[in-house]
């Protein structure tokens, strides 16, 4: 009948291929602990038998119980896969705990101290009765021999079919599944491979430790050393940035450009302006916009959340419903377009949905919610803010060149109508509550387009390298024509060439420098002179205060970042030396027992007090509102 074999809580049908007992013991076996059985697991009949106990062996189940044959707190032997119930997995000693039609309920002994886990069984109709030891005298000699039990397929590939070649699980050369001895496994991929089968094919399998095949090792010949440059080998001529056949020109552009930075100064779901981002601020490009924090999103245009509200959109006319009257728009939500193949833009294919970001952007009304008729608001000042930015396009009130924020906007009204398209759209009316002037009125600051690091240098590079591509391409063309003679003596009559700028070259117009220098308020300017511990970095930040707003800003998220998490310091704490940290930053090291400045390393002491610098804390907070939030 065979027998079953526990192995880290599950059981295995086996068969005893030899008993043995304990070599120490001279006289003859009384316990049966000291009895020890050979086993071999018969799904598995080309590993190696190994030993057993008496408590770790049993009799095989062979006998199903029926759905209605089964009771609460009955031990019973079941297919537990705790990951995915529903797909197959070992077997363990189950009780069941609960039993309905619809599912069954037990508790697992699992791991070889048969620790209970709570597991949902699937397979009901595969409980099957836990046996018992019988005495020889009293077995029945025509039990059936039960078929093997269902377990996971080793193989996903060939399911364990013995028959079927399969390159996963048998040799990955020929795919055949003999001569399982002359296997060699490698390291790496742990793919199985004949020594029959590799070129050059190997006599014996070899003593290293660790072997590697063919498609994983590593050319010695590839290796870089010291002082060498790297090497064309078979590997790299077969990637994909080796070909140089593409017509695309690659690693140039800006659309597919990720951020290089992260605004940390206030939340992702911050509503209202930046600190440190003027209106009428301008971007060349679109991920610039989300490093400042102003539109995080890299393609959607709605920022928000559906639980909360919309914190900042931008205006970009690519629906066709959109109306832009500048201190006052109407704007159409998103959805209802394929944008499937990573589409940008699409004609409208069904009608939009008042869920997601549209519902955000309806929950910043200062209205009742409604999906179906829409609302207004009564007043609509009390809506949530929301930034907006332009980019440019057809609107006159649009840039010409870049994204332009524009202020905060609040939500008057939103409602559903039946756009030029034919489907039904949400619209939004916002209007402008801003106490900037608008970067389109007279008198408003105008401020210089900000280009990414080194834009400039590398725009001057190419459109040289495509003036002397175009200039080779026409000397090919009519080399006699257009041959240049140098004269060993330039005429001193002819005009010299004017010398070309980095903005000529690039196409911009210069434009004199406009001086935006940043004034404090008065009671910011009385806190800053009355943070004596900080004197000296006061007097490094002010500095900056006639380049303008943005670079002031700068200057003080530098100085004043924290040295532990790298951000500006909340409930700040300044220190004997000088150095200022976050009060959790600081509270942190000394949990840790470290009772040392984390920037100098001067020592504070066990029992140094800490104490937050309430002036430094208040400018940050004027200067910066809502940085300490979610902090």
């Amino acid at each position: 009948m065979g027998a079953e074999a526990g192995s880290d809580g599950a059981w295995f049908e086996s068969k005893i291929v030899d008993i043995l007992c304990n070599s120490h013991l001279l006289q003859p076996v009384e316990n049966e602990n000291d009895i020890v059985f050979l086993c071999s697991v018969l799904r598995y009949d080309y590993m190696t038998p190994f030993k057993a106990r008496f408590h770790e062996i049993r009799p095989r189940s062979f006998y199903s119980y029926q759905f209605n044959e089964l009771t609460e707190g009955m031990k019973i032997l079941a297919n537990v896969n705790l990951d995915d119930p529903k797909k197959r997995g070992l077997w363990y000693d189950v009780e069941l705990k609960k039993i309905s039609k619809k599912d069954v309920q037990g508790v697992a002994f699992m791991n070889a101290d048969s620790i209970p886990v709570d597991c949902d069984l699937y397979f009901t109709n595969e409980f099957m009765r836990i046996e018992k030891p019988i005495l020889l005298s009293d077995r029945e000699n025509d039990l059936p021999t039960p078929p093997l039990r269902k377990y996971p397929a080793d193989c996903t590939s060939c399911f364990d079919n013995r028959r079927r070649d399969c390159k996963k699980c048998g040799c990955h050369t020929c795919g055949k599944k003999d001569r399982p001895e002359l296997l060699l496994l490698c390291d790496e991929c742990d793919m199985g491979f004949h020594i029959s089968c590799l070129n050059p094919p190997l006599e014996k399998i070899p003593d290293e430790d660790e072997w590697f095949c063919p498609g994983c090792k590593n050319d010695k010949n590839e290796i870089v050393k010291a002082g060498e440059t790297l090497k064309n080998g078979s590997k790299r001529a077969k990637m994909p940035s080796a070909k140089q056949s593409s017509g695309r020109d690659w690693d140039n552009g800006m659309a597919c450009a990720g951020r290089t930075k992260e605004c940390t100064i206030v939340p992702k779901n911050h509503f209202g302006p930046i600190p440190g981002v003027d209106v009428g601020t301008l971007w060349k490009f679109r991920a610039q916009v989300s490093e400042a924090g102003i539109h995080r999103p890299l393609v959607a245009g709605i920022h928000g959340r559906s639980d909360e509200g919309a914190y900042s959109i931008v205006v970009s006319g690519g629906y066709e419903d959109d109306v832009d009257n500048g201190d006052e728009f109407e704007y159409t939500g998103a959805g209802g377009r394929d944008l499937s193949g990573n589409k940008r833009v699409n004609d409208q294919t069904c009608d939009q949905k008042l869920t997601q970001t549209n519902k955000a952007l309806a929950l910043s009304c200062n209205a009742k919610f409604d999906d179906v008729k829409g609302a207004e608001s009564k007043d609509w000042k009390a809506g949530k803010p929301v930034r907006v930015v332009r980019k440019y396009g057809k609107s006159e009130y649009a840039p010409l060149d870049g994204y332009r924020y524009d202020g905060i906007y609040k939500i008057v009204k939103y409602y559903p109508e039946k756009g030029k398209s034919g489907f039904i759209v949400w619209k939004y009316l916002l209007r402008r509550d801003d106490q900037s002037p608008a970067p389109w009125t007279k008198g408003a600051p105008v401020f210089d387009i900000v280009y990414p690091p080194d834009y400039l240098e590398l725009e001057a590079a190419k459109k040289k390298k495509q003036a002397e591509k175009a200039l080779k391409i026409k000397n090919e063309k009519s080399p006699k024509s257009l041959k240049i003679k140098k004269d060993k003596t330039p005429n001193k009559n002819t005009l010299k060439r004017k010398q070309q700028s980095l903005f000529d070259m690039v196409g911009i117009s210069k434009k004199p420098k406009i001086q935006n220098n940043y004034t404090l308020s008065s009671q910011c300017d009385q806190w800053i002179k009355s943070d004596v511990e900080n004197e000296h970095h006061w007097k490094d930040c002010l500095t900056k205060l006639n380049d303008g707003k943005k670079e002031f800003f700068d200057k003080i998220t530098e100085v004043f970042m924290c040295i532990c998490c790298q951000e500006l310091v909340n409930s700040p704490i300044t220190l004997l030396c000088k150095h200022n940290v976050c009060q959790d930053c600081l509270q942190r090291s000394f949990k840790a027992e470290i009772y040392k400045c984390p920037c100098c390393r001067n020592e504070l002491g066990k029992n140094y007090e800490i104490k937050i610098n309430a002036v430094l804390y208040d400018i940050l907070k004027e200067l910066f509102p809502g940085y300490e939030k979610g902090r």
